[in-house]
């Protein structure tokens, strides 16, 4: 069987679906002629005006568990769109006979009168399966509401909608005649349409009562429709049990065509120009420019787009010895293998990175700045003091994106280096003509050509895109893995052309093939291939069936042979790729160029002040002051100076100061918490531009297979007989180390003894209360006693027990009564796993018996067998060996030999495979396996399984209602919760944090906020899971009332005592066995169960076949796999003649294996604000199936699934997006595929509709997304939410394309290999680590930068506007108050330091606290760090404390009679004196939370720095003449003690303004980090955080 689609393992229906109703590529319903039951022959009008089917979701779920068909009357339900008179309600409590159609004149008579839609042409039965009553109770609206509808005056969607919504909305209802049920009704849409129709066509006011009967199934039968677990049927759709519709159906359509016509004006938006740009369109400056563009492109080859051919590429069998093809769109040969991930080439390096470097606009400011410097006579501070030290900044920046790109060069080269053989001449020296031998000669990847013939080994990997020869695998397939082109796991079987695979049998058959092909012109599409071949006078069609694309590995075939057809760029997964990838640029960079718009606006109004000021001072002062005669100077040469006096607002190292502590930073990220052990592999950050975007993720993009998945399936549960069992084997190594979760770290010393010293009261607490609730679960739970007990738990619902009893105790069940009923369907059953199946057994060299298989489904499923003494020894093409142990695997085996007679292969269409064996004792025996939504109706008794099935569904749907309920009921009391420990001006009210108040750190309070805390921290960790309604305990055996003495009696004996003997004939209920009603129910029990826990479901049945109606079948089978015409088709059909009338075996359950720690992670982002997109090549089943396990789906998500097949989509997402609106949802997914984002992407208005429910919804999963529509989501994503920073991930060459557009790309080092992370930003070996990559890192890293860029910024207001001060007293002339050395050194050797160390070593909270709340992360996502708001605050300080500094000076020494030298040299050194300590006292000391060594180092080095360069320079200074340097502060000044006093005093008086602000604002306007930083002060909070982040943090505890 092939696993592929995911219906093997949980079907796409049946009694546990895990998502809305769909289809599959190839499964489309189908009308069934043969089916007397169902109605398929359309009436004319529904033929000729068929209704809108929407895009099903089950978003209905709401409903009210209560209700049912025969409630009676129901009072109007008040929403938020007002009262409702319409009321719907679904009910399956009361089955109805079905009722004949009545004229549709019928829905404006009598109220009570009935509508039977049961006989409509095209009706729901060919889109619904099962017979699920549907009731419909329908409340006209109020007469004078009706009235003005009929007369067309408001609320009529034609008086609504744009003209094009409107010809869309008349195809869709053409006349008032349409029938009220559409021709394929699916949840989404067309219920709530088809309402409003009636009551908008409707006579009067009265309401009616719409009787739909049951809908038919979406394949050949009628009995199909098996309503699931949570609703769903066999099309994955999931009525509940009662859905209370919140909106009348007028308004919500209404509200449907409000959304559409808006969408529609957004997307003619572009179209509408202003009269401006029509000026400017019609002067014709466009028209030439673009002339003129174009002309350039043409002179440049490599950016011209190669034009298609005229019938196709012609390629021929080209051996080595042959010239190379010609491409015949070029004209030159095709282009060469090679493939360049790296960014820039040697030629555009330069060009992209002048671009890009002064693209930020201080670079640019300083630019403009350095070339007014070098005009003669301009500048007063120097020629090139500008221009110098900027070119050697920016080529510092320039070299580390080129060193960047330059490892990624030669990742590239190695893989373009690798070694593969091809088909040459013998003698390679010389040219041989081609009747001369040939051999293979082994070449890198690199010279391979169009026209080459390469021969792959086992594992190999596929060099260039191949058109398959030969293969000495099996019937001539060869299987290839494509997880990383498409996400899936499963092997694709790939087959020669018959003629082909003839000639091309030997070395010399290939060099003389004459085999001409035609294929199409390379392309994106990965799914579809068009191609012909031209042998032997024969010419056979080429599909995707015969192409092995570059990226492919071969698998379990010894050896292949193909043909190149694509090299290069040109293979499919690199034209899938990002041909130019941007240049990443920080978001905060664009925020920080404003700033320096801002500044530079500041820095010209300071200049062109000054420079009035001049004037007027020189009109006033200058030109009476006789010693000032001639000194005037003009406007501009004192505006320039003035420029160039104040162009240090900016500092010329901003970025290059940046640059260091963003590698700094990248150094620290280097985190053992991010090591994988298992492969060795660090966390890489391969650059650091955008070290900061980590704290500001808002949207993520992840694979799904080699990410979120481990790439490995294991078998779990079995269902046998009505009882459930869980099979553990690989989870008993675990086991031991399940009491050693928790680990604290061992500090040394005195933090050593303090924690040995101090243990929670929290904890103790906690131990205490839960001892009592361990108790009693150990007496309810037959597992919980049991020593040896699983460790394993479901991820989809981690909280549910698991009554399920073990299968080692099953095999001794089985072996100490191997004669019960029980016992032979056990075995029975057990036969059919190990038998029904393709894999291959083959011994490996160490002797252990090993399996090929196409599916990781069925390799679980086949060694499980043999993990239960079921094992397959060996396969031959008639025969299958079985070796069994039916006492024991400690005795001897017996060997059974089976006869195979038909395999008839999985199909998706099918979902099923069935294998028809010759039993030992020489039975015909059929078994079969398939999703439960097609093994259900084809069982023996149906009908009774149709209705157990239904009554499961009903119990599961009433489970998820009462947790919607209870999601909601807990977000009310989540946002309304009044905080009680503090006073209301410190309590916490935002919703990120909830109410958790400021505490005030006394004794007597502290326990209640631990209290508070500890309760928030677990309801945030727990998630909603309610047990199904009644005593699911019936259905598992034993039943937990089986006394807890006697299980531990049991579990803990060793010896075989007669007790014990007795407790194990009570593991099996033999009465149950023969009970068949009962054992139905209990296992759909048991699979909804399995379902909602995320295992991936099987149903297996047998028949036993007499001799002649083998013989009758086999010829009919024979037929139709000899057929050359639609021979998929006949086997099929023939297939449905033998597979009917199943004796129900059992059901498996198969656990898709995650990476260790995907699912809490997961939750975990969705805390912390992160929405997570899950983009895959692999089918919809098992995608929505990995959603559910991984938790990105949860029970009680809607689920909405769009398909362009199933109806108009444009109903279906407004209907999506009102009720997440109106609050009806708590949790919603969006699920889409590739054909459906197509459409949606080649429609304006779909997109835009599409992208306003996606920005809205919590999750979406695309599935069979190419590379290329990875990438455009993202960017689409990028452009559509302003100030989203978005995040892909992946490990395959199908992520290159996102990874590269996204803002940030992350790489994970998977089993499918480096492609991924080589091209990646940050590189990690598993999921889990992008919590502490994001949450700790990329947090720290944001706080840093935006700390570092606030502290740059308000420093030079702080030091310069001084300056400006000083300009009053002295004429406005430009004199400088410092001295011009010392001034030139303030950023590089005074100030730096600061900025740099808090940029590189603040940690504002603890890692610790952030993982226990991701909460917190959100800050980064508001950009609570760094906006406008808070620059201007700091801006605010900067200039206050300026003038504090300044105006002290001046007063409390510049103005002082007495004094030994107040010169302006003193004068400017004091001022300059206090500059320095109080920036370093604010940046390290009052900013900087993270106090350590680094804060004293970086305090002396800046303030000693200062005072050393004093010294220095009073002793070598020699231009003596405006500053009097010498011997200043060590024989005048600096012998004053007023000068130090003032020193001391200013930097004092601005210190206690600094603290006195920041105490207020922490007091008064508490921000959450403020809360949390007193929190972290209690040891006993700050080890509750520590076990809430124990699973992240643990690994580098253990290396303390």
């Amino acid at each position: 069987m092939d696993g592929n689609d995911g219906s093997g393992e949980n079907g796409d229906g049946g009694v546990r679906r895990r998502h809305s109703s769909h289809y599959d590529d190839d499964d489309r319903p189908q009308p069934d002629s043969d089916n007397p039951q169902v109605e398929t022959r359309p009436s004319d009008r529904q033929s000729q005006h068929p209704r809108p089917k929407s895009a099903v979701t089950d978003r209905d779920h709401e409903a009210a568990v209560t209700s049912t068909a025969v409630d009676g009357f129901h009072a109007p339900i008040e929403t938020a769109l007002g009262p409702i008179a319409t009321k719907v309600r679904f009910s399956e409590d009361v089955e109805r006979p079905n009722q004949p159609r009545v004229a549709d004149s019928t829905l404006h008579g009598d109220p009570g009168q009935k509508f039977s839609a049961s006989d409509s042409s095209n009706d729901v039965s060919n889109a619904r399966t099962g017979p699920l009553g549907l009731s419909i109770d329908v409340t006209a609206a109020a007469a004078s509401r009706g009235a003005v509808l009929a007369q067309g005056l408001v609320g009529s969607p034609a008086s609504l909608s744009s003209p094009a919504t409107q010809r869309a909305r008349n195809v869709a209802h053409p006349s008032p005649l349409s029938p009220v049920s559409p021709r394929s009704r699916n949840r989404g849409y067309s219920l709530r349409r088809s309402l409003f129709a009636k009551s908008f066509h409707s006579d009067d006011g009265r309401g009616s009562v719409l009787e739909l009967e049951p809908a038919g199934p979406s394949t050949s039968k009628p009995d199909q429709g098996i309503s699931t677990s949570g609703g769903e049927s066999s099309n994955g759709k999931k009525p509940g049990p009662t859905v209370m519709v919140k909106a009348t159906a007028d308004e919500s359509s209404l509200l449907a065509e409000r959304l559409i016509a808006r969408a529609q004006a957004e997307a003619d938006a572009p179209a509408r120009q202003s009269h401006i740009r029509r000026l400017f369109r019609l002067s014709g400056i466009p028209q030439a420019s673009r002339f003129a563009y174009d002309k350039v492109i043409r002179l440049i080859p490599a950016l011209n787009e190669t034009p298609p051919s005229q019938h196709g590429r012609h390629v021929t069998i080209n051996p080595r010895w042959q010239p190379s093809l010609i491409d015949e769109r070029t004209g030159s040969p095709f282009i060469g293998n090679t493939i360049r991930s790296c960014r820039y080439t040697v030629w555009n390096f330069l060009p992209r990175q002048l671009f890009a470097q002064f693209s930020k606009l201080a670079n640019f400011y300083f630019l403009c700045v350095s070339i007014l410097q070098m005009i003669p006579n301009l500048s007063t501070t120097g020629t090139f003091t500008t221009i110098v030290p900027l070119l050697f900044f920016v080529s510092l920046s320039m070299a580390k994106e080129g060193y960047d790109d330059f490892r990624r060069y030669r990742l590239d080269k190695a893989e373009n280096g690798k070694k593969t053989f091809v088909l040459g001449p013998e003698n390679s020296s010389s040219a041989s003509p081609p009747s001369r031998s040939a051999k293979w000669l082994p070449i890198g990847w690199n010279e391979v050509r169009v026209g080459d013939v390469v021969r792959l080994a086992r594992d190999d990997a596929v060099p260039a895109d191949l058109l398959l020869l030969h293969s000495n695998g099996l019937n001539g397939q060869a299987n290839v893995e494509t997880m990383a082109l498409d996400g899936e796991t499963n092997l694709k079987s790939k087959q020669a052309p018959q003629p082909l695979m003839e000639q091309c049998s030997t070395v010399d058959g290939m060099a003389s093939c004459d085999a001409r092909l035609t294929v199409e012109d390379p392309n994106l599409d990965l799914y579809n291939f068009e191609g012909k071949v031209a042998v032997a006078g024969k010419t056979i069609p080429l599909t995707n069936s015969e192409v092995i694309y570059r990226g492919s590995v071969l698998r379990n075939t010894e050896e292949a042979v193909g043909l190149v057809i694509y090299s290069g760029e040109e293979c499919k997964i690199r034209m899938n790729a990002t041909k130019n990838p941007r240049i990443k640029a920080p978001s905060l960079q664009s925020r920080v160029n404003k700033i320096v718009i801002l500044t530079v606006f500041f820095v010209i109004f300071l200049a062109i002040f000054n420079t009035v000021a001049y004037q007027i001072w020189g009109a006033t002062t200058e030109d009476d002051s006789w010693y000032l005669t001639n000194a005037n100077v003009a406007f501009f040469p004192i505006f320039a100076s003035f420029v160039i006096m104040f162009n240090t607002l900016i500092p010329l190292s901003l970025y290059v100061s940046l640059e260091i502590v963003k590698l700094c930073q990248i150094l620290l990220m280097n985190d053992i918490d991010m090591y994988d052990e298992a492969s060795n592999t660090p966390m890489e950050p391969r650059t650091s531009t955008i070290n900061e975007e980590l704290g500001q993720v808002n949207y993520i993009f992840s694979d799904k297979t080699g990410t979120l998945t481990d790439n490995s399936m294991r078998f779990r549960k079995i269902s046998v007989a009505g009882t459930a069992w869980l099979h553990d084997f690989d989870m008993r190594q675990a086991e031991t180390n399940a009491e050693r979760q928790l680990r604290h770290k061992l500090r040394k010393g005195k933090d050593a003894r303090k924690r040995k010293s101090v243990m929670s009261e929290m904890s103790l607490r906690r131990k205490e209360r839960h001892s009592d609730e361990n108790s009693l679960m150990q007496a309810s739970d037959p597992r919980r006693n049991s020593s040896s007990a699983s460790a394993w738990q479901p991820l989809a619902r981690p909280s549910r027990s698991q009554p399920e009893l073990r299968t080692d105790e099953l095999l001794r069940y089985l072996q100490r009564k191997p004669h019960t009923v029980f016992a032979a369907k056990a075995r029975h059953f057990l036969i059919s796993i190990a038998l029904c199946h393709t894999c291959l057994p083959e011994v490996k060299d160490n002797g252990d018996l090993d399996f090929q298989a196409s599916s990781p489904d069925e390799l679980a499923l086949v060694r499980a067998a043999q993990e239960l003494g079921f094992m397959v020894t060996d396969r031959q093409a008639g025969t299958i060996s079985l070796k069994l142990y039916p006492l024991g695997l400690d005795h001897d085996p017996v060997t059974e030999v089976y006869e195979i007679l038909d395999v008839i292969e999985f199909s998706s269409k099918r979902k099923r495979m069935s294998i028809i064996l010759r039993l030992p004792d020489q039975r015909i025996c059929i078994f079969c396996k398939g999703a439960d939504s097609t093994l259900v109706p084809l069982l023996r008794h149906a009908k009774l399984a149709q209705d157990k099935v239904r009554e499961v569904s009903r119990r599961a749907n009433q489970r998820k209602s009462m947790e919607v309920q209870h999601v909601k009921r807990r977000t009310s009391e989540h946002l309304t919760r009044k905080e009680s420990l503090s006073r209301p001006s410190a309590s916490l009210s935002r919703g990120s944090i909830g109410a958790l108040g400021r505490p005030s750190m006394t004794a007597n309070r502290l326990q209640p906020i631990r209290d508070e805390i500890s309760s928030w921290l677990t309801n945030q960790e727990r998630d909603v899971d309610i047990s199904s309604l009644g005593d699911e305990s019936v259905y598992y055996t034993p039943r937990p009332s089986i006394s807890a003495e006697q299980r531990a009696s049991y579990a803990d004996s060793t010896a075989r005592s007669s007790f014990a003997d007795d407790f194990a004939d009570d593991l099996v209920d033999e009465s149950l066995v023969v009970d068949e009603p009962a054992v139905f129910e209990r296992c759909f029990q048991h699979i909804n169960d399995f379902a909602t826990e995320g295992l991936r479901t099987l149903l297996y049945g047998h028949r036993y076949i007499k001799e002649e109606e083998y013989a009758d079948w086999k010829r009919i089978y024979m037929k139709a796999v000899t057929s050359l015409v639609d021979r998929q088709q006949m086997v099929e059909r023939a297939g449905d003649l033998i597979e009917k009338d199943f004796e129900l075996s059992g059901a498996t359950a198969i656990e898709d294996k995650l990476q260790q720690g995907v699912p809490q992670a997961i939750d975990k982002l969705r805390r912390a604000g992160v929405k997570m997109w899950m983009l895959t090549g692999d089918k919809r089943e098992t995608a929505i199936n990995i959603g559910h396990s991984c938790r990105l789906i949860k029970d009680y998500s809607t689920v909405t699934t769009l398909d362009h097949e199933v109806g108009p989509l444009e109903y279906a997402i407004a209907d999506a997006v009102i009720d997440i609106e109106d609050g009806n949802v708590v949790h919603s997914v969006v699920v889409i595929d590739g054909q459906t984002l197509a459409k949606v992407e080649g429609d304006k208005v779909l997109a835009s509709l599409f992208f306003d429910l996606a920005v809205r919804v919590d999750s979406v999963i695309c599935c069979r997304a190419s590379p290329s529509q990875k990438a455009g989501l993202v960017n689409a994503i990028r452009k559509k939410v302003k100030r989203s920073i978005t995040l892909a991930i992946g490990d395959g060459a199908n992520d290159i394309a996102m990874i590269q557009e996204a803002h940030v790309g992350i790489g994970i080092t998977g089993k499918e290999g480096l492609q991924a992370a080589r091209t990646a930003d940050y590189s990690i070996a598993q999921f889990r680590f992008l919590l502490k990559l994001l949450l700790v890192h990329g947090r720290w890293n944001y706080v840093r930068t935006c700390r570092y860029t606030l502290g740059t910024f308000w420093k030079e207001v702080l030091f310069y506007l001084t300056q400006a001060l000083y300009q009053r007293w002295a004429g406005y002339t430009g004199t400088s108050l410092y001295e011009s050395w010392s001034l030139s050194m303030f950023n590089t050797l005074f100030t730096s330091l600061p900025v740099i160390f808090i940029g590189i070593f603040e940690k504002d909270l603890a890692a610790s606290t952030l993982l226990a709340v991701p909460e917190l992360y959100k800050m980064g996502q508001r950009s609570g760090a760094f906006n406008f708001k808070i620059y201007l605050y700091w801006i605010f300080l900067a200039a206050s404390e300026a003038m504090v500094i300044y105006f002290m000076m001046l007063g409390l020494f510049g103005q002082m009679l007495f004094s030994r030298d107040n010169s302006l040299y003193a004068m400017g050194t004091l001022t300059f004196t206090c500059c320095v300590v109080f920036i370093s006292s604010k940046l390290l000391l009052i900013e900087m939370h993270n106090k350590s060594i680094m804060v004293v180092i970086g305090f002396v080095l800046s303030v000693g720095g200062w005072f050393f360069w004093n010294i220095l320079l009073s002793l070598t200074y020699r231009n003596n003449t405006i500053y009097n340097v010498r011997q200043g502060i060590l024989r005048r000044f600096g012998q004053d003690i007023v000068w130090w006093l003032v020193v001391i005093l200013v930097a004092f008086s601005c210190t206690v303004f600094e603290v006195g602000l920041k105490s207020l604002q922490s007091a008064w306007f508490p921000t959450d980090v403020d809360l949390f930083q007193e929190y972290e002060q209690d040891r006993f909070i700050r080890q509750r955080f520590e076990e809430a982040a124990a699973t992240e943090l643990q690994q580098g505890w253990k290396r303390d």
